[in-house]
């Protein structure tokens, strides 16, 4: 009986020795998870501001965000202003986007120059597309034709922003899309025009500042 008593404390021993040690994994994998996916953001959103960050490490991504990037509301809406050195009034302004693709929600930042017509740059950076197909929203060639491109008018209208069949010809507002990931393309297009009316009113109450 004795026998069976040590056995049953040390099973106990044992079982509560796991489970803590298995809650003090868990707690530092989350609060390593959430600094992972905070730095994730900041570094879409410095690549949205067209600023190539393939050379740079964490630590200088940090700082360029910390130097250059401040957050603010539209409204109620996020955005983000770019400031260069020694400059006292932002020069490009980001606002994350945000849509239905074909199988799944796609997440980004796209960004305006000071003229709030022109895109500066976009990011896509989480989605559940198909490798190969949709997924290609996440690629430089997609990503770099937005860049120049007009999202508003020169009222500061949205624009019918489109994505396009490839080989369709191209206008100051269209991109090409993806062959063989056209309900992609279509939700990259919604998504895009939804996100530069819900910012019009904003943008129109800074132009000329």
């Amino acid at each position: 009986m004795r026998e069976d008593t040590r056995t049953i404390t040390f099973a106990a021993v044992v079982c509560v020795t796991c489970s803590l040690l298995l809650s003090g994994t868990a707690a530092g994998l989350k609060s390593r998870q959430e600094a992972n996916e905070a730095f994730d953001v900041k570094r879409n959103i410095v690549k949205a501001f067209g600023i190539d960050i393939s050379a740079m490490d964490r630590p200088g991504i940090e700082e360029t965000y910390e130097i250059h990037v401040s957050e603010d509301l539209a409204g109620n809406l996020p955005i983000f202003t770019w400031t260069e050195d020694g400059a006292d009034k932002a020069s490009k302004y980001a606002f994350p986007i945000s849509g239905k693709g074909l199988w799944s929600m796609l997440y980004g930042y796209l960004s305006l120059e000071a003229d709030l017509e022109t895109i500066a740059g976009i990011s896509f950076y989480k989605h559940g597309e198909t490798p190969g197909l949709g997924a290609e929203i996440e690629k430089p060639w997609f990503q770099t034709q937005f860049t120049g491109k007009k999202l508003y008018d020169d009222a500061g209208n949205a624009v019918d922003f489109l994505v396009v069949k490839p080989g369709t010809k191209l206008t100051p507002t269209s991109v090409d899309g993806i062959s063989g990931a056209t309900l992609t393309g279509k939700g990259v297009q919604a998504l895009l025009q939804k996100e530069a009316a819900a910012y019009a009113d904003y943008f129109k109450s800074i132009r000329g500042n």
